[in-house]
């Protein structure tokens, strides 16, 4: 989702984080999507594209002005410097009115390539659901500020608290900023070149509640960097590993390629649909593990497995869907062009002690239509691409190997479509599709979609 309101290089809120797990700086998918969920049954509807919307809401009596639209409150700005940063689009909307908005948009853009679209699926508490929040510093009036930079702009705009953001990790880097000072740390200045911080990025297992701090800096040479690491952890006890990210480069991608590990692992851990993830500065890891785990158990639900298909996951990342698969299935295999993403791939699978999955470097198609030449069979494919989606060599290779059914996971429904018409062409028909506000408060919506032959 680098798309909807960019947050650049600032908290690294390209709305729709996916990009990332090919590497920095591309897809910070993190852009980022709930009072609305399916029945406890996990039951769909049924309803047709373009049929009212009936929207339940879940909540106790205490009353909320983020959520009352009837609140003399509400009718301000929740965020005072929303209308300069671009990241919550939707943030002074009623929740309930922003699920109706993008059911709508997910409605019109698959209407006659999908048979059935069922409800959004909501959050119960819309705010502070982002896993990964990233810091931007520079200078005013001579004092430090941190926060993002106004969209489509460098102009930084500061940010003590965001509604989007988990609240530990914008603390931490607010306690990182009043820091600098007594360290004498500069910030880096990109015009200059001249200055040593570039960004923090933070990351916090939900489930494990295991916190990664990351100091992106131009310059190996880290001046008291035992005695800054100790004063961090002092405040911040609760902090499980902190990692330096060398960036050297007159780039915009806030990761450069090499890190040092100052203290604790240089990684985390989080639990996802029952599995363990090994988390690095650069893997992708969705940034809303809440909706994550209703996504995910949907996509399986749609797969239909039985424990005795062959799968293959492409654009398989760091293995997540994989591996949350291979309890369901005979056989699964993992393909992936990032190398970084396969090796932590094959380190997730062994920590959760599953033999039945193995991890290529590769394309997808290419891979898929060998697989198909040398006379092997999947049952099913789960696909999950960037927000550029899918490509016509990879539907005419799904095509030829003739999986019986194909799980579509997409962060962009305007691509999804797109691509949908092309499965069409080739013999498969989308089915039902199942949207999720994984980005509250953005415009940008998740889908999983089944299509069958």
């Amino acid at each position: 989702m680098e798309a909807g309101g960019k947050r650049g290089k600032g908290r690294g809120m390209a709305w729709g984080d996916k990009d990332e797990k090919r590497g920095p700086g591309r897809r910070d998918k993190d852009g980022k999507r709930d009072m609305v969920r399916q029945g406890g049954d996990g039951r769909k509807t049924g309803r047709k594209a373009g049929e009212p919307m009936s929207i339940k809401t879940e909540g106790g009596p205490d009353r909320d002005i983020r959520k009352d639209p009837d609140s003399a409150e509400r009718k301000k700005s929740l965020c005072p410097v929303s209308k300069r940063c671009g990241g919550c689009q939707l943030l002074d909307i009623p929740y309930e009115k922003q699920l109706e908005k993008k059911q709508r948009q997910v409605e019109e853009l698959l209407k006659g390539s999908c048979k059935v679209v069922c409800p959004i699926q909501g959050m119960e508490d819309p705010f502070h659901y982002r896993n990964k929040v990233h810091g931007a510093f520079g200078y005013r009036k001579g004092e430090v500020i941190s926060g993002i930079y106004k969209e489509g702009t460098h102009e930084l705009v500061a940010v003590e608290q965001c509604l989007l953001e988990d609240k530990k990790a914008d603390e931490i880097i607010g306690t990182i900023r009043g820091m600098l000072k007594s360290f004498k740390i500069k910030t880096y200045d990109e015009d200059t070149g001249y200055g040593f911080l570039r960004h923090v990025l933070v990351k916090r297992g939900f489930a494990t509640g295991q916190i990664m701090v990351v100091l992106v800096t131009a310059s190996p040479v880290f001046p008291s960097k035992n005695n800054f690491v100790k004063a961090l952890r002092e405040q911040h006890p609760e902090i499980t590993t902190i990692v330096q990210n060398l960036n050297d480069r007159q780039t915009s991608m806030v990761l450069g390629e090499r890190e040092n590990v100052l203290y604790g692992r240089g990684t985390i851990e989080d639990e996802l649909c029952g599995c363990i993830f090994r988390i690095s500065s650069r893997s992708f890891y969705q940034v809303n593990p809440v909706q994550t785990e209703k996504l995910y158990a949907k996509a399986m639900e749609l797969a239909g497995l039985t424990g005795r298909e062959t799968v293959i996951d492409a654009y398989c990342g760091i293995g997540t869907i994989g591996i949350i698969a291979a309890g369901r299935a005979g056989k699964v295999i993992g393909v992936e062009l990032n190398q970084d993403a396969v090796r932590d791939a094959v380190q997730n699978a062994r920590r959760n002690h599953i033999d039945n999955i193995q991890f290529y470097h590769n394309d997808a198609s290419r891979f898929m239509t060998k697989m198909a030449q040398d006379g092997e069979r999947a049952d099913v494919v789960f696909m999950d691409p960037p927000r550029a989606g899918s490509t016509q060599e990879f539907v005419e290779a799904v095509a030829i190997l003739k999986p019986r059914r194909v799980v579509y996971v997409s962060c962009n429904p305007e691509t999804m479509a797109r691509d949908l018409k092309a499965f069409g062409k080739k013999g498969y028909k989308a089915m039902e599709a199942w949207p999720f506000d994984m980005f509250p408060h953005t415009e940008n919506t998740e889908v999983v979609c089944l299509l069958s032959r």
